[in-house]
């Protein structure tokens, strides 16, 4: 198994907590494993050469080059 199944799979028992879980602050904790498993199963995806790198930045992130525009 790929070490980014592994990730995956450590993302899909995180959610199966959150949707288990008895209260919101748990649950968000879980939801944020989740998220941060799945962030580490695309990275390795990268670093093992199977994906481009994501080039999109986030909405919140400023234009590195706002002269540019």
């Amino acid at each position: 198994m790929k070490q980014s199944d592994t990730y995956r799979a450590n993302a899909h028992n995180c959610a199966e907590m959150a949707a288990a879980a008895d209260n919101e602050p748990a649950r968000n904790r879980f939801m944020r494993m989740e998220t941060a498993w799945l962030a580490l199963a695309e990275e390795e995806d990268w670093l093992d050469g199977e994906t481009s790198p994501k080039t999109d930045l986030p909405r919140s992130m400023p234009d590195p080059d706002p002269e540019k525009n």
